[in-house]
């Protein structure tokens, strides 16, 4: 027992030092990271397809804990006028632990939308944007959350090969190159932005969805792995610069400034996952409008996924 208080405390101190060291950092390298922040904008400007400037409005509720609750969406945009989002999570930071928590969810799900007729999760925001999915997430699973942020998948590639021009590794478990815009081979090795995020949205073989979020997971944790490790330091502000266009969100700069610290700094290495669905908890439908679906057993999932939320 005293061992494991003795590491955990040694862990806590060793956190401190790497706080004191980046604060120390940014006050050495502060007119040099204004230098590397307006590089990374010039790198993404003139660009033209990051996420159109709709000013949603959104409606979410603070976490009665304290706790900061973020729908996170993935969508690539190409001049539509409305576009479903690929990738659907919800990242939970607990400001008091530095927990961080990341939820996945299917976007094949049949659910009720609010106002529409029932379809697949993404539906919800080709409909109506983010405050729909949140509506429509609080319907069937009773979580909300308070903030969004929409990530277009341009600015995730540009922000990677800021972070890691040689790359970051990922061991590819099969051939992929279905629908994804590169081509992969199997083994261990370094993916460039383009590359990593065709890895994350694979999903022609026989898990599908399923794979597609499994690895998703696995992205999120190498990128953090990897602005984590000490030479990718001073390469951050030029990254937040290169994704910027890119991100549409309702957070306040100091607020997506105080997240991106907790999920970086907390005293975990890991980040707690969920897949929503969570196994056996689903079967494969169809809908003449909707096409092949997932048909859920939403009260074992509200139970799994609010437990999980603490909510």
């Amino acid at each position: 027992m005293n061992s494991r208080l003795d590491y955990k405390k040694k862990k806590r101190r060793r956190g401190l030092k790497i706080v004191l060291f980046l604060l120390f950092m940014i006050t050495v390298l502060v007119g040099y990271a204004a230098v590397q922040f307006y590089q990374g904008t010039q790198l993404a400007s003139g660009e033209g397809n990051g996420p159109k400037e709709e000013n949603y409005e959104f409606n979410g509720v603070k976490d009665k804990n304290g706790r900061i609750n973020v729908l996170l969406l993935g969508v690539d945009s190409r001049g539509e006028e409305k576009s479903r989002t690929d990738t659907m999570m919800i990242a939970q930071v607990d400001p008091k632990t530095n927990e961080t928590k990341l939820v996945s969810f299917m976007r094949d799900m049949y659910v009720e939308i609010p106002g529409y007729q029932n379809y697949k999760l993404n539906t919800a925001f080709f409909l109506g944007g983010p405050d729909l999915l949140r509506q429509t997430l609080k319907q069937n699973f009773g979580v909300d959350v308070q903030y969004y942020m929409i990530v277009d998948f341009k600015g995730f590639e540009k922000s990677v090969d800021v972070l890691a021009p040689k790359g970051i590794e990922i061991d590819v478990e099969k051939a992929m190159s279905e629908n994804i815009g590169v081509s992969l081979e199997p083994g261990l090795q370094n993916l460039n932005g383009q590359e990593l995020l065709g890895y994350a949205r694979f999903r022609a073989d026989s898990e599908g969805d399923h794979g597609r979020v499994r690895r998703q997971q696995e992205v999120i944790t190498a990128v953090k792995d990897e602005a984590l490790s000490l030479g990718s330091v001073t390469k951050l502000p030029k990254m937040i610069g290169a994704a910027q266009p890119y991100i549409e969100t309702n957070m306040g700069k100091l607020d997506q400034i105080g997240i991106v610290k907790d999920i970086l700094m907390g005293d975990s290495s890991e980040i707690e996952k969920l897949t929503i669905p969570v196994k056996d908890s689903f079967t494969d439908g169809y809908y003449q409008h909707a096409g092949s679906v997932l048909e859920v057993d939403f009260e074992t999932n509200k139970e799994e996924l609010q437990k999980f939320l603490n909510q």
